[in-house]
């Protein structure tokens, strides 16, 4: 969810990716805050595996083909629990994640069959301040959110 969907094909044979930065600076909000962030993707991107380094995440996992494989292995080296996780998906290829995440979470372009399987849709697209949204819910629902603002001053 931290891109839209699209993806440049370079002449040099890279690919190209566009990040909202409210989206990074959530996740930095988010792991001050004690949350951890990973990326399970069908795709491999070196932009995503760059972009990954620089917000610290724990795990990026590209070139996934089963993602319910995956999220099981993940919740396993994490030791968390599928109640913990907050997944945030857009596709049927995330429907095996969808139905099993604590809170599922998709953008407000998400196919129809995500969107039957999520918690909750957000009002933004993914790529254009989804994961924020999602953040900011997460981090008031705990609490949280007041206190990361404080950071940054009364205006």
């Amino acid at each position: 969810m931290l891109t839209d969907g699209r993806f440049l094909l370079l002449a040099d044979g890279t690919d190209g990716r566009c990040f909202h930065t409210r989206d990074g600076h959530a996740i930095r909000m988010g792991q001050r805050a004690g949350l951890q962030f990973a990326i399970l993707s069908g795709r491999r991107s070196r932009a995503v595996t760059l972009r990954a380094e620089e917000l610290d995440l724990v795990e990026v996992l590209q070139g996934i083909r089963d993602k319910g494989a995956a999220f099981g292995e993940l919740l396993e080296r994490l030791g968390l629990e599928e109640a913990e996780v907050c997944y945030l998906g857009d596709d049927v290829v995330d429907l095996p994640v969808l139905r099993r995440a604590g809170l599922a979470v998709v953008p407000a372009d998400a196919a129809t069959e995500a969107a039957a399987a999520a918690h909750w849709v957000t009002s933004r697209p993914g790529g254009h301040g989804a994961v924020r949204e999602a953040i900011e819910l997460l981090l008031k629902a705990q609490g949280l959110w007041e206190r990361e603002i404080e950071r940054y001053g009364r205006g």
